[in-house]
């Protein structure tokens, strides 16, 4: 079982626009669609469609955590606890080049409620293989909420995804995280010493973060695909072309294609080139979270994987699992 970790969910709305949004001006709105959302349900519903085994856990609140629960999939298992402050909402305006987004910043949490939290997830970690930890922290949390957690899943003996950022993830690095999944601007800050700009400088990057605690680490670079560095070897992956769409979730989908791929004992070329597919056919879905199986299914036999360190080569892997 696959356990995702929603501290801050949110209510995903999304206007969808025709003309490209311009600073200061009046837009008509074609459509809005509001759904369950925040990083880890999105890559909840991700696996849900992909007929996982997964449950979500988090924390909601309010009219809007109300709103949140009733909009989670039906089927998709879940066990939130409730807090007594507002969710936040996120609101995303998609035009028919790209997107534009607003975040709130969540509930304020108490002690006693992290404290009930705690004790939830250590049921649930017990009886999962892979917890999935990502999005931002609600107000009132401590910085090394995600340190608690990965410490918890550890003890657990399941592997874990951390999908954050900025002192949150510098604070985790020292429990050992087994996977750490950055984006470009998130590894920049991480490591602001070193110039990321090239594939040599991700992996000069992804090696600092390796020697601060991270088991591997998967940069994710937008429509350039990701870089993994791992033990057993450092690739690229990436689509085989331009995919033009709504990118807010992508980062999501990939979370979503490295758990399934350690659930299911994937060497990393597989999970690389899942994770690769999955982001790719979120881009094509209009909202956040949400994948057709038959776009993923045709993309994953399309990605670019190569391993870079190693004379530049294709790695061979033929593996196509569902």
């Amino acid at each position: 079982m696959i356990l995702t970790v929603a501290l801050n969910a949110a209510l995903d709305v999304t206007y969808h626009i025709d003309q490209s949004i311009s600073p200061h001006s009046t837009h008509r709105v074609r459509e809005v669609t509001a759904a369950a959302g925040g990083k880890a349900l999105n890559t909840a519903r991700i696996l849900h469609t992909l007929g996982e085994s997964v449950v979500s856990t988090g924390l909601l609140g309010g009219a809007t955590g109300r709103q949140i629960a009733g909009l989670i999939p039906q089927g998709l298992r879940h066990s939130f606890v409730s807090v007594a402050a507002e969710s936040r909402r996120a609101l995303v305006v998609a035009d028919p080049d790209d997107a534009t987004g607003f975040w709130e910043p969540g509930a304020d949490v108490t002690d006693a409620e992290w404290s009930g939290f705690l004790d939830r997830y250590a049921g649930l970690s017990a009886v999962a293989r892979v917890v999935v930890l990502s999005g931002s922290l609600p107000p009132g949390l401590p910085i090394d909420a995600y340190a608690q957690l990965v410490r918890i899943a550890r003890l657990n003996r399941a592997t874990t995804i951390l999908d954050c950022d900025g002192s949150a993830l510098h604070a985790a690095l020292p429990e050992r995280p087994d996977v750490i999944k950055p984006n470009t601007a998130e590894l920049a800050e991480a490591v602001p010493h070193l110039d990321t700009g090239d594939d040599a400088g991700v992996v000069d990057a992804a090696r600092v973060l390796l020697r601060a605690g991270a088991g591997t680490v998967v940069a994710s670079r937008g429509p350039e695909g990701l870089i993994a560095v791992t033990d057993d070897g450092h690739w690229s992956a990436a689509p085989a072309a331009a995919i033009v769409g709504n990118p807010t979730g992508a980062g999501d989908a990939c979370v979503a294609g490295l758990a399934r791929g350690i659930l299911h004992g994937q060497p990393w070329p597989s999970r690389l080139r899942g994770a690769v597919a999955l982001s790719s056919a979120s881009v094509l879905a209009p909202i956040a979270g949400h994948v057709e199986v038959n776009d993923y299914l045709r993309l994953r036999g399309t990605v670019d994987l190569r391993d870079f360190v190693v004379n530049n080569q294709h790695v061979s892997d033929n593996t196509e699992e569902q």
